[in-house]
């Protein structure tokens, strides 16, 4: 079927209302459209849907969308239903009726092209079930689309190993993937291809810098005084916003401390009740709170324009989850405050949250389950076997996959020729290697609370793009315009002769093997290597003793 870019448009219009794509997203249609893959990288609000909802209803087929929040999914469903103007997309999770699923599932597998379904939304969660992969199979499927497409990733800020197996549903439907992300650095984007196994994918990365956002970061030395700053900056900033802590018991008692301020809040994290999450989270869009506090778990499918700060109140993982956090404040273009509270004694808890060695026992036992085998076996069947959780086996079999030791196909994982010793080590070394990775991205992080130079420069020479002259709004920067003094250049290497290597360039090191330039500061490189994660090295030393060569790939 030859669909043009004037019938994506046309599409667009007839059933959106979009009568002028933004930039990027026709080209990116029109991929899709011609059945390649497609790597979108896009803030919220800047039209990642559009990129396969448009094809989708110009495609004869179904387009199945795999995402892992559940009012996501409602939300997305109810705005398609609403411009075509009947029941076109279908949601399939835990959440509903059997009646529902049952409508669902006779809507998707209907024969007849123009009462058939055109989307059907699922979590990934649900693949792990075998009846619901081998009825996605059985149907007429034009698009795959994986939303939140970096929880694929180890590097990623939300890794979820239940997306482990989309690279395996990919490759049985042989249909063209789409995967979609608001923020993904280089080495994230490299992953999200080789795990859903995307081919010659064409990319769109676009909208990394948010000139509204306000960065600041303030430095502390004792606990109780960065306490009192944080409460102080949230109490005087213009509501409503998100206050990020590293723990559940932090929100509790920043929640319970800003409510005797006079705040309307309510503190958000994992181990509450799912119904008292969404009346939070429904509370909040609908401007009924003033603050949310919140750990990490309060984050994908926040699409709220008016936020106007987003404070942390310690330092993140890593630059990814910072970036995407910070990114939920000034959706609607207006002013918004990004503000860190810094003090390096943190870090040493953010460095105990990355260190993540797998149980040696437990590699040993999957392995000799797997060897037991005659034959592949389906994860759902395995985590029965064995008594774990999909999640916790996820993990695993991912640890032995890198490892060698195990492969997956259509059929299911099955052990490889390997002696049992051998694949349990390669395992751990794998782990090992993964720790080190991040608690690189740590030390990142750190990087970014203590540099002296542009924040929003230093920001984007992480993601891989070029702000060549100082943003002239983050705290360094206004520090400097009061001083009457020119901030220090945190600018990416241009690839011009004062920088030994271009920025994104291949390199290799004697001990830490092959990596890519990300960013140049104060005479220094940061490299970041496949082995050991990021490094930051002497421009000087590096030039002195050929600490770096050029890799050829």
């Amino acid at each position: 079927m030859n669909i043009t870019r004037e019938d994506l448009i046309r599409t667009a219009s007839e059933i959106f209302g979009w009568d002028t794509p933004r930039e990027g997203q026709l080209e990116a249609m029109a991929a899709v459209a011609q059945g390649r893959d497609v790597l979108c990288v896009m803030p919220t609000g800047h039209g990642k849907s559009a990129v396969y909802q448009v094809p989708a209803f110009t495609l004869p087929g179904i387009a199945v969308v795999i995402s892992p929040l559940i009012a996501l999914q409602r939300d997305q469903a109810d705005g398609i239903n609403a411009a075509a103007g009947a029941t076109r997309a279908y949601v399939l999770n835990s959440s509903q009726p059997q009646s529902s699923i049952d409508a669902a599932w006779a809507a998707a597998e209907d024969r007849n092209e123009d009462t058939r379904a055109k989307f059907l939304f699922l979590a990934p969660e649900q693949l792990a079930r075998q009846e619901v992969s081998d009825r996605l199979k059985g149907l007429d499927v034009s698009i795959l689309v994986i939303d939140e497409a970096h929880c694929v990733s180890t590097w990623g800020h939300d890794f979820r190993p239940d997306y482990l197996q989309l690279g395996g549903l990919a490759q049985a439907l042989g249909r063209p993937v789409v995967a979609l992300t608001a923020t993904a650095a280089p080495p994230v984007r490299a992953e999200i291809a080789e795990v859903l196994q995307l081919k010659d994918p064409f990319l769109i990365a676009q909208g990394f810098d948010r000139p509204n956002l306000h960065l600041a970061v303030h430095m502390h030395v004792e606990a109780e005084d960065k306490r009192r700053a944080v409460m102080q900056s949230v109490t005087e900033l213009t509501h409503p916003g998100l206050v990020y802590v590293a723990t559940r018991k932090e929100t509790e008692q920043y929640a319970a401390d800003l409510a005797m301020a006079g705040l309307r809040t309510a503190p958000y994290h994992s181990g509450r009740p799912a119904g008292e999450r969404k009346e939070v989270h429904q509370q909040f869009l609908d401007d009924q709170l003033d603050v949310v506090v919140a750990t990490t778990a309060f984050g994908m499918g926040i699409d709220k324009p008016n936020v106007r700060y987003v404070v942390h109140a310690g330092i993140p993982d890593s630059i990814d989850s910072y970036y995407q956090e910070i990114g939920r404040g000034g959706r609607d273009g207006l002013p918004s405050a990004a503000v860190l509270h810094y003090r390096p004694e943190d870090l040493g808890l953010r460095r105990f949250f990355a260190s993540k060695r797998p149980d040696e026992g437990s590699l040993r036992q999957l392995l000799a389950a797997l060897r037991a085998e005659r034959g592949p076996i389906k994860q759902a069947q395995l985590a029965q076997k064995l008594g774990v959780s999909g999640r916790r086996l996820s993990g695993l079999l991912n640890l032995l996959q890198e490892a060698g030791a195990v492969s997956m196909s259509k059929r299911g994982y099955k052990a490889r020729k390997m002696a049992p010793n051998d694949a349990v080590a390669a395992a751990m070394d794998y782990a090992e290697r993964r720790e080190n990775i991040d608690q690189s991205r740590v030390d990142m992080a750190r990087q970014y609370a203590e540099t002296s130079g542009c924040r929003r420069q230093f920001l984007l020479g992480y993601f891989g793009e070029e702000l060549p002259e100082p943003c002239g709004n983050c705290d360094n920067c206004d520090r400097a315009a009061a001083e009457g003094a020119a901030v220090e250049d945190a600018a990416p290497s241009t690839g011009e002769m004062e920088d030994p290597f271009p920025l994104q360039s291949a390199v290799t090191h004697a001990e830490w093997g092959p990596g890519v330039v990300m960013s140049y500061e104060n005479d220094t490189v940061t490299v970041l290597f496949e082995s050991t994660g990021y490094k930051t090295l002497s421009v000087e030393l590096v030039v002195e003793k050929g600490l770096l060569e050029p890799l050829n790939r």
